[in-house]
């Protein structure tokens, strides 16, 4: 039997979705550090084995079994989520850094679109300020990264919105999963265990593992404990909150990373920049406010 699942207010959710945003642009910064040594293939791998290792710690201290009612749900999400960070690294691999970043954040500009899509086939109407929050949202975003595009990149740019897509995608299953009952530890569990499935072939396709030294360890177990941990709350997230509202708030993780790279790398403050910023942070107040007054009313998606 799943745990029961105590009852929540509407601000709970957009705390949730800041935090996987603050954990996430901190997993990034491990990320970064950590590929001077590592290939992306064993980042994924390592990363995603600490995860299993924390979910099924987490799921026997709770009394969770492994169980589902819902495979074909998690096998989905799975795929959608390992399948956009393929393409997302991928993409990184030929893009300029901040236009992959760019490519990658329009997955909150496809939950917008899967979300309306669901609201106007079943006849519901939709808040249009709700929508145009996270266009501002993504609007702040490209002001921040300033992303740029030649034609002979055309079939990376490709494979970034793609892996946004497919990561929208991911997120909705995710919400879909959490509104049939599934805990969050499994949900996550199951995401981490294709993670080491994928990485491992990314790896030995990469040309293998690199030598361990005990900053690269200490990084890659940091990456993976702060993945897990942003994963728990925004699975969370999505199960108890409204999905626009945190697509709208996912664009923080930009912000927090522009502030470390400031911070860190000594990455210059821009006029637009900073304006990026403000835009999305007040998209992201914008949206929840509009969700705390119960004025959105947003479908979930049809699973079978």
């Amino acid at each position: 039997m799943s745990r029961a699942r105590p009852a929540t207010g509407p601000l709970r959710a957009p705390l949730l979705i800041t935090g996987a945003a603050f954990l996430f642009a901190a997993m990034g910064l491990c990320v970064k550090l950590a590929s001077a040594q590592y290939g992306a293939g064993e980042i994924v791998m390592y990363r995603s084995a600490v995860g299993v290792v924390l979910m099924a710690l987490l799921l026997r201290a709770g009394g969770t079994p492994l169980a589902t009612r819902v495979p074909l749900l998690h096998l989905r999400r799975s795929a959608a989520g390992i399948g956009g960070m393929c393409l997302w690294f991928y993409a990184l691999g030929a893009l300029p850094l901040a236009t992959a970043m760019t490519l990658n954040y329009t997955s909150s500009v496809w939950v917008a679109v899967f979300i309306v899509g669901a609201a106007w086939g079943g006849g519901q109407r939709q808040d249009a300020r709700l929508v145009l929050a996270v266009l501002a949202g993504f609007a702040g975003v490209a002001l921040i990264l300033k992303p740029t595009l030649d034609a002979r990149q055309l079939l990376y740019g490709l494979a970034g919105l793609v892996s946004g897509l497919l990561s929208a995608r991911a997120y909705l299953h995710v919400r879909s999963l959490g509104q049939a009952g599934e805990p969050e530890e499994r949900i996550v569990f199951y995401f981490a265990a294709a993670g080491v499935a994928a990485g491992a072939l990314l790896m030995f396709v990469g040309g293998g593992p690199h030598p361990h030294t005990v900053r690269g360890v200490l990084l890659l177990l940091a990456t993976g404990v702060l993945a897990s941990a942003a994963q728990l709350m925004m699975t969370r997230a999505y199960a108890i909150g409204q999905a626009m509202t945190n697509a709208v708030l996912q664009y923080l993780g930009i912000v927090f990373s522009f502030g470390f790279g400031v911070w860190l790398f000594d990455d210059p403050v821009t006029v637009s920049a900073l304006a990026g910023m403000a835009l999305i942070v007040a998209s992201g107040i914008g949206a929840t406010a509009l969700a705390r007054r119960g004025n959105t009313r947003i479908p979930p998606p049809t699973e079978t």
